[in-house]
């Protein structure tokens, strides 16, 4: 049976909703957006910044390498390259084209100017308020839930754009609702290659030229290298390499960008990279390759879905997991082998903790990768962990449900005590 027309549909749009460029980390670059916005929305650079955010914004900002500042990190200086030197259209990119004179600029605006960061109270852990201050004009923007999800601009008390939100965890988009493993396998399967060319073709680009860069160059603690030196040269070692290197750059100030997926470059390039490896050693054609990446993608962000944007579960778990079920396609497999490389996946590697964005990511995504190879290798090998061993439940559905609950909900006060941790003096 075929996949029906809306789950087709509603598959091509969430590519294209969630494979997006990005350059640098994306929660800093989202609080860089908002303060592009704010100034924008004020019509000049303020005196007085006041920043309010979540704790995972914190956990997210805090220790990453903001690209274009000169290796600064945190909180303020994201803020402050956004206001300074950010153009709001770009969007995710909003820090894309600054120059050395703007960074001469953003230095002395963060030494002049008046900032206070706060925690926000609300119980969403995606929140962003940047309200700025100027001879007695105010502007205010608020994203909620995800990074470009703009629900709140004003200026001086009044409402210029508004829509519905929620301070509660939100609920994901209608369409993530009909992502299922067997209709993603079908989709694979069926999809018009032009309907998806296009954006594969960016994700394969950028992410690929991001993980040359840290291969070939020094960046944090040089994971991609290591691994690539350390270990026997077999596909295997050089995917967890490859998509290691690419987050050694990133989180660690490379100012080139990537693809991202449920929101994260890390993600992105942990669910694309492999895949792409395993294509090229494989000698497989553009068709199969554009196939096995839908899989991988696709995996990744129904992992994501229930679990939400934002945990304290790792989401290089989830991206390991889609990457290796889009090798097991690649290589042949079908609905049920991809099922059970999922399973076994989830089943060695879940409850591995997110302790923000920073250099040890790149460790996180090669163990990631490497947990979720081994899950499609002992599929191939005729073994598999079955119901009730531990977590996992009689079904792939039941037991991805269960890692979003375990993630969402039993990791909530985790997540709550990994930030109290971080942002201790």
């Amino acid at each position: 049976m075929s996949i029906s027309k809306e789950a087709y549909k509603a598959y091509v749009d969430i590519l294209h909703e969630e494979l997006r460029p990005a350059m640098g980390c994306t929660e800093p670059i989202a609080v860089a957006y908002a303060g592009a916005l704010a100034r924008k929305t004020l019509g000049g650079l303020p005196d007085k910044v006041e920043l309010t955010v979540s704790g995972n914004i914190i956990k997210n900002v805090k220790s990453v390498i903001v690209p274009h500042t000169g290796g600064r990190r945190g909180l303020r200086t994201a803020v402050a390259v956004g206001i300074a030197c950010g153009d709001a259209d770009k969007e995710l990119e909003v820090i894309s084209n600054v120059t050395v004179d703007q960074l001469e600029e953003m230095n002395s605006f963060l030494e002049t100017r008046q900032f206070s960061i706060n925690r926000s109270t609300a119980n969403c852990p995606f929140d962003i308020q940047v309200r700025v201050f100027k001879d007695g004009d105010e502007a205010f923007v608020r994203i909620v839930t995800s990074h470009t999800n703009v629900v709140r601009i004003e200026k001086n008390s009044e409402v210029l754009f508004s829509k519905e939100f929620s301070e509660e965890a939100t609920q994901p988009p209608e369409n993530r609702k009909l992502l299922s493993v067997e209709d993603i396998v079908k989709f694979a399967d069926e999809v018009k290659i032009e309907d998806v060319k296009d954006v594969l073709d960016r994700q394969i680009e950028y992410n690929m030229a991001i993980s040359k860069e840290g291969l070939r160059h020094t960046y944090g603690a040089s994971i991609g290298q290591i691994w690539s030196l350390t270990t026997n040269q077999s596909v295997w070692n050089r995917a967890i390499a490859c998509a290691a290197a690419g987050s050694d750059a990133r989180m660690n100030g490379c100012e080139m960008p990537v693809v991202i997926n449920s929101g994260s470059g890390n993600q992105g390039m942990a669910t694309s990279i492999p895949v792409i490896v395993y294509a090229d050693e494989l000698g497989a054609s553009d068709e199969q390759r554009y196939r096995a990446l839908c899989v991988s993608n696709l995996v990744t962000i129904h992992l994501k879905t229930g679990i939400g944007s934002l945990s304290a579960y790792c989401g290089a778990t989830s991206a390991g997991t889609g990457a290796a079920a889009g090798i097991c396609y690649l290589c042949g497999g079908d609905y049920n082998e991809v099922a059970h490389t999922i399973i076994n996946a989830l089943a060695i590697n879940s409850g591995m903790i997110c302790d923000g964005a920073k250099a040890s990511c790149a460790a996180k995504i090669a163990s990631a990768v490497e947990s979720g190879i081994l899950a499609w290798t002992m599929g191939k090998q005729g073994s598999q962990f079955v119901d009730g061993d531990g977590i996992v439940i009689h079904g792939v559905e039941d037991t991805i449900k269960a890692v979003s609950q375990i993630a969402r909900e039993g990791m909530r006060s985790t997540d709550a005590e990994i930030i109290d941790i971080m942002i201790k003096e």
